[in-house]
């Protein structure tokens, strides 16, 4: 496999190689946060918004997005996905908390997929309780632990 990380001197992409890399597990989980209105949270939990189970929809379009991942962003290439995990809870009374945990074996990671992922359903819940709160604010996508690869482990300090 191959994917694009650099740009020559033309200002054109070009291809790294990246066949002489092991094929090995590789894991990533990214995390983002919502801050909700606290009447937002007690319809959320409830079952009370108009479009659904909220969380229901979230994990789902989270799962769907860390397997389009190279459709949405350029550089990023195709990856097998084995498994997709969201997790979403509050942490507070006016706080959504989402993990995405993403696994693969293959020669490059999941960073990107686990992120997009923790940002897809970070969008959804927005989109399903936009009509009752203009308020929310999405908070702080990050990368907070890798696993696999040449570059090892890591771990947000």
């Amino acid at each position: 496999m191959e994917e694009f990380t650099h740009i020559d001197q033309s200002g054109a992409a070009r291809m790294v190689d990246v066949g002489d890399k092991n094929v090995t597990e590789r894991y990533a989980r990214a995390s983002g946060r919502l801050r909700l209105l606290p009447s937002t949270v007690d319809r959320i939990r409830g079952g009370n918004m108009e479009k659904g189970d909220v969380f229901q929809v979230a994990r789902l379009a989270g799962i769907m997005a860390a397997k389009r991942t190279a459709d949405l962003v350029p550089l990023c290439h195709p990856l097998p996905l084995n498994s997709v995990q969201l997790t979403l809870e509050f942490t507070s009374d006016d706080c959504l908390q989402i993990v995405a945990e993403v696994r693969t074996t293959a020669r490059t990671g999941v960073e990107m997929e686990a992120l997009t992922a923790a940002s897809v359903a970070a969008l959804t819940v927005y989109d399903m309780c936009k009509s009752v709160d203009r308020e929310m604010v999405i908070q702080d996508i990050q990368l907070d632990e890798k696993s696999g690869g040449r570059s090892g482990k890591y771990r947000r300090t």
